[in-house]
């Protein structure tokens, strides 16, 4: 039964807690959508390091909104955006062009930096420290989370967690930290480093240093990078191994709906021939405790709260070389590690990193719904499975 839909949304209050603007108010942006009629079955929707959500999740072209089929198959969907992310909030230095990566600066000359005015790589930002950190992206996902128990009426209601790609980095220690607000956790193409940054000693998640962070310069002495639409071209290609992996025209419909919720980053860069013109700014972030040593904590993941990984076979960014230090990501290494049973794991045949974009979006759909329905996918509840494209399963035990 497929329900009527409607869309309302929210711009929700939060005391922020990122160093540069700490204390102050400021608004979360969250679109809603859900059945028309029946009960309030909420899930919150939150996206990775560089695509806003809207874009990655309620694009125009609705045969890859995520959060629209779900909410045709009753589900109540929130989808959130960070501070300094799409629609929401974003501090006053991601408005500062000289505040973005000194070594993408030369990409905004002559638009918005005159070429006078354009320093050097050695030139340090205006604002020389990293934006957002661990503490604060978890206080904003629980800002929301409240504000979906207070929308609904249920001030104790647990909520389904659906992440993209690094909004793992959010969600896992979040529910960790509040098993008694989640219940359940899905996860497509999850970044997890099982070297990542320790927390604070004798503490689960307290911040390993104090904030903001600015060294190394080079990787911490600025707010924002940017992204252009050859950027995410160039990310995209190295996925894309199959012939019908991604339909013609998406790329552009995908741009297009990211640069619609950057306003100012739709107008730096250019004319300079040859140079992209149009950017999405990133936030510059500082990430612990998603690691080896959390995800058992407590017992939580798997046990009390289920969790569901889902990855494209051809997927770049989500499996690394165990020799990048910080860099080595491995969704098998992040199954291996969930401590309970309640646990699957699936490798989709031909989707890579963008798989919300790709034809394996709808069966990304179907198998979230089947998760959020009965706790099982492809009548599976635990275990580790290959899916071919004619939907055989092998499995990977």
């Amino acid at each position: 039964m497929a329900f009527q839909t409607t869309s309302k949304d929210h711009y929700v209050d939060h005391r922020s807690s990122i160093p540069v603007n700490d204390g102050q108010i400021v608004k979360l942006f969250v679109r809603e959508r859900r059945p028309v009629t029946g009960p309030r079955k909420p899930v919150l929707m939150l996206h990775g390091r560089s695509v806003p959500a809207v874009a990655g999740f309620d694009p125009p072209n609705k045969n890859y909104s995520w959060a629209e089929q779900l909410a045709r198959a009753g589900y109540d969907v929130f989808v959130m955006e960070l501070q300094g992310s799409g629609l929401s909030a974003h501090p006053a230095v991601m408005d500062e062009p000289l505040n973005v990566s000194p070594v993408q600066r030369p990409l905004l000359s002559p638009n918005p930096i005159p070429p006078a005015d354009l320093p050097t790589p050695d030139t340090p930002a205006k604002y020389p420290h990293q934006l957002n950190n661990s503490q604060s992206d978890w206080d904003e996902v629980d800002t929301v989370v409240e504000y979906i128990r207070k929308e609904i009426g249920e001030p104790t209601a647990k909520i389904d967690l659906i992440g993209w790609s690094a909004a793992a980095q959010q969600l896992g220690p979040y529910t960790i930290q509040h098993a008694d607000k989640v219940k359940s956790l899905f996860l497509a193409a999850p970044i997890f480093p099982p070297n990542g940054r320790a927390s604070k000693e004798n503490t689960d998640f307290g911040a390993p240093v104090d904030m903001p962070v600015g060294t190394p310069a080079a990787a911490f002495g600025y707010p924002m990078s940017v992204t252009s639409k050859n950027g995410l071209a160039a990310s995209w290609a190295r996925d894309l191994k199959c012939p019908d992996q991604r339909e013609n025209g998406v790329l552009d419909e995908v741009w297009k709906a990211i640069q619609d919720v950057d306003a100012l980053g739709a107008t730096w860069g250019g004319p300079t021939p040859g140079a992209p013109t149009g950017f999405v700014r990133v936030r510059n972030s500082y990430w612990w405790g998603w690691n080896s040593t959390t995800v058992p904590l407590h017992n939580v993941l798997g046990q009390t709260v289920p969790v569901c990984l889902v990855y494209g076979e051809h997927d770049s960014i989500v499996n690394t070389a165990p020799d990048l230090g910080l860099l080595y990501f491995s969704v098998p290494e992040l199954y291996r590690l969930i401590p309970g049973k309640k646990k699957l794991m699936f490798r989709l045949a031909c989707a890579g990193h963008q798989i919300v974009w790709e034809r394996a979006a709808t069966h990304l759909h179907a198998m979230s719904e089947q998760w959020l329905k009965n706790g099982k996918v492809f009548g599976e509840k635990g275990g580790s499975f290959y899916r071919d494209e004619d939907g055989v399963l092998t499995s990977q035990e």
